[in-house]
């Protein structure tokens, strides 16, 4: 596949799963023995966050054209950040059920420096997934 391709469809499938992911822990974290839900789900982020662009990576890469190491990585980086941005478009959703309904939460307010760190992991995590598509080619 192209890697235009292999951005939309395996950004949109990991972030689809994201949502789903968190949506799953909303209705777990009301329970008072919800710690298991938690784990759960940052087990899943983690695997959803390394495999997802590390197959991105490794279909590109599996191309009859070589399209070398910073290919690879640009199209891990650009999966990362679509389930990035998905993730921070639901955090005032996930803010406000996790107040629950007797006291009201106030939005959180994500700085520039936050975002940037935010980047900066997606960056990381596009280097690690790059070469995990390189071993997997």
């Amino acid at each position: 596949m192209d890697a235009l391709v292999n951005i939309a469809v395996f950004g949109i499938a990991g972030a689809v799963m994201m949502a789903a992911l968190l949506g799953l822990l909303l209705v777990f974290a009301g329970h008072e023995r919800a710690r298991w839900a938690r784990v759960l789900f940052g087990t899943l982020s983690v695997v959803v966050l390394v495999a997802l662009p590390a197959l991105a990576a490794a279909d590109l890469l599996s191309t009859g054209a070589a399209p070398g190491f910073g290919r690879a990585f640009l199209t891990a980086f650009a999966v990362i950040v679509i389930i990035y941005a998905a993730n921070v478009a639901l955090l005032p959703l996930v803010t406000r059920r996790a107040a629950g309904p007797d006291r009201p939460a106030a939005l959180p307010r994500l700085s520039a420096a936050t975002l940037v760190g935010g980047l900066v992991v997606c960056a990381l995590l596009g280097v690690v997934d790059a070469g995990i598509g390189s071993l997997l080619r």
